[in-house]
C-alpha cells in the first residue's frame, strides 16, 4: 500500500513538473483516483514543500507563469456542495439564499438531501466530494441542533472548507471550530416574550414541537421570563412515551395549553410552529378560549402565519439571509491565498417580530 502511494505521489509531481499548473479534478481523472484521495496526496506533498496548493489547483514550486486562480477570485467552474435535511418548508429559503450568493460569483450550487436518515449526512457528503465540489455548506441531521454523544467527530477531516448552517457544536467538540451561520432562535423567542410582556401579560406559555429549534426557543423563553420578572408558566407534563402520531401530539399540546390557561392563568402563548398554531387556535376558540381577547398568540417561523383566518403575529427567522451569509463565508474561504486563513467565524442572524392581529390590544393592568 505504501509503495502504491509513493508511486502516485511521484506521478503527480512528474505531471506537475511537465505542465506547471494542474486542476485537482483533472489530475484525479487522469490518475484514475477519487478527488478525495488526490486532495489528501496534494496536502501531503504541499506539507513537504514539493508543490504549491491553491483551492482546486496545484502549482509547481517556483512557477512564475500566470496562476489559474487569482487571489480573491474564484476559479472557473467552482462548485459548492450543500447538504440539508430537506428543501421544503424552512430550508427552501435557506437554499434559495445560498444559491443566489453562489451564482452571483459565477459558481454553481449542488444540493443533496439527508431526509434526517441516520448516517445519510456522511453518505451525501462523500458523494459530493467524489464529484469534486470545492466546499461544503452542511446542515447535519442532529436532533437537537447540536451533535449527540459520538456524533460528528470526524466532520473536520473533510478535505474542503465547511460552513455549518443552522447548526453548532459544543465547546471541545471537533466541529466547534468550524465556521457557522445560524438563526439566533433564543433571541427570537425572547423578543416574543418581551413583546407580550409589553402588552401587560404576566404569564406567557411556550408550546414548541420537538425539533433542533425548540431547545434554543426554550433557552430564550426562560431567560426572558426571568429577566422580565414574569410568572413562570407550568412545565409541560413529561410525556410517558413519544407521541405515536401527529394527532396524539396535537392532543397533548392542546391539553397543555388549556391547563396553562384555566388552572395557571396564562394569558399569552408562543406556539412553534405556524402549522401547529393554525390547527390549535381554532380548537381553542371552539372551546371558549377567544384569541386574542382571552389569549394572545405569537407563532414561530412565519411560513404561513399571515394566511390564517386570524392573521398571526409571528417571529420570522431570516432564512434567506442565513443561506446567503453562509455561502458568502464559504466563498471567502475558497478565495483565500494559499497558506493563509482568516480566523473562524460564528455568525448569528437575528429573527424579526412581525405584528398581526393575534396579539390583540394591551391588557388592563391589575
Amino acid at each position: 500500500m505504501r509503495l502504491h502511494v509513493d508511486r502516485r505521489h511521484g506521478r503527480v509531481l512528474e505531471l506537475l513538473r511537465e505542465r506547471g499548473t494542474l486542476r485537482v479534478a483533472d489530475l484525479a481523472r487522469e490518475l484514475g483516483v477519487s478527488p478525495v484521495t488526490l486532495r489528501r496526496d496534494v496536502e501531503t506533498l504541499a506539507a513537504q514543500g514539493r508543490l504549491q496548493r491553491l483551492h482546486g489547483a496545484v502549482v509547481w514550486p517556483g512557477e512564475t507563469g500566470e496562476l489559474p486562480v487569482k487571489v480573491g477570485q474564484l476559479k472557473e467552474g467552482a462548485v459548492v456542495g450543500m447538504v440539508v435535511p430537506t428543501t421544503e418548508y424552512y430550508y427552501a429559503d435557506v437554499v434559495r439564499g445560498a444559491r443566489e450568493a453562489v451564482e452571483e460569483r459565477g459558481a454553481r450550487l449542488v444540493v443533496a438531501l439527508s431526509r434526517y436518515l441516520p448516517g445519510e449526512d456522511s453518505v451525501q457528503v462523500d458523494r459530493l466530494l467524489a464529484a469534486g465540489v470545492d466546499g461544503l455548506l452542511l446542515t447535519p441531521s442532529w436532533d437537537r441542533g447540536v451533535p449527540g454523544p459520538g456524533e460528528g467527530l470526524r466532520i473536520t477531516e473533510r478535505p474542503v472548507p465547511i460552513v455549518l448552517v443552522e447548526r453548532s457544536a459544543p465547546h471541545g467538540h471537533p466541529a466547534a471550530a468550524l465556521d457557522r451561520v445560524r438563526s439566533d432562535h433564543a433571541h427570537g423567542a425572547a423578543e416574543a416574550v418581551r413583546h407580550l410582556a409589553s402588552l401587560g401579560h404576566r404569564c406567557v406559555v411556550l408550546a414548541a414541537q420537538e425539533s433542533p429549534t425548540s431547545v434554543r426557543l426554550r433557552r430564550g423563553y426562560d431567560a426572558a421570563v426571568e429577566a422580565l420578572g414574569l410568572r413562570p408558566a407550568p412545565a409541560s407534563s413529561p410525556a410517558r412515551q413519544p407521541p405515536a402520531t401527529e394527532a396524539e401530539r396535537f392532543e397533548r399540546t392542546f391539553a397543555y395549553l388549556r391547563e396553562a390557561i384555566e388552572e395557571h392563568g396564562a394569558s399569552a402563548a408562543i406556539l412553534h410552529s405556524d402549522a401547529d398554531a393554525i390547527v390549535l387556535v381554532p380548537r381553542l376558540r371552539a372551546h371558549g378560549v377567544r384569541v386574542p381577547e382571552d389569549l394572545s398568540v405569537i407563532t414561530y417561523d412565519d411560513e404561513v402565519a399571515a394566511l390564517a383566518d386570524l392573521p398571526l403575529t409571528a417571529v420570522a427567522p431570516a432564512k434567506r439571509t442565513v443561506g446567503r451569509r453562509a455561502a458568502e463565508l464559504l466563498l471567502s474561504r475558497l478565495t483565500e491565498p494559499s497558506g493563509t486563513r482568516e480566523p473562524g467565524q460564528h455568525i448569528e442572524i437575528l429573527p424579526e417580530l412581525r405584528i398581526r392581529a393575534s396579539c390583540g390590544a394591551p391588557l388592563s393592568r391589575a
